[in-house]
């Protein structure tokens, strides 16, 4: 019976340091976004430069202003690829082909900051992943 009781506060306890996890003060969420936002103007200036491939050519010359990118659509089967891939992938296969440039892993600071900016433009558009 102790033993229970152990393990129940001790799982008491920590629901209660994940509920506590989730609490931001207003100073934390306008950091927060302070933050993205210096991301997505990153990922603005990275989309329409020419610095990505070896060739000049910018991202937004396809796509202005991440038009036609369908962030909300991903994961989903895409024809270039083969598979069904993530929008990292897709990124990465304009970066190799349309720019002549190297990949970017998914984790460098430069793919983040380019997700950030086509996510950030299709803001408030509904999730429809798989869908073309």
């Amino acid at each position: 019976m102790r033993r229970t009781l152990a393990v129940l506060a001790i799982g008491f306890s920590l629901s209660a340091l994940n509920a506590r996890a989730d609490e931001f003060t207003k100073a934390d969420t306008d950091r927060y976004q302070k933050e993205y936002l210096n991301v997505v103007a990153d990922g603005r200036a990275l989309w329409t430069s020419g610095t990505l491939g070896t060739n000049g050519v910018a991202c937004g010359q396809c796509h202005p202003n991440a038009a036609n990118t369908h962030p909300e659509t991903y994961p989903k089967f895409q024809k270039q690829l083969g598979k069904v891939a993530q929008l990292f992938e897709m990124v990465n296969w304009c970066v190799r082909n349309p720019l002549e440039g190297k990949p970017l892993a998914a984790d460098d600071p430069k793919m983040t900051a380019i997700i950030s900016y086509v996510n950030q433009e299709r803001r408030g558009v509904k999730l429809a992943p798989g869908t073309h």
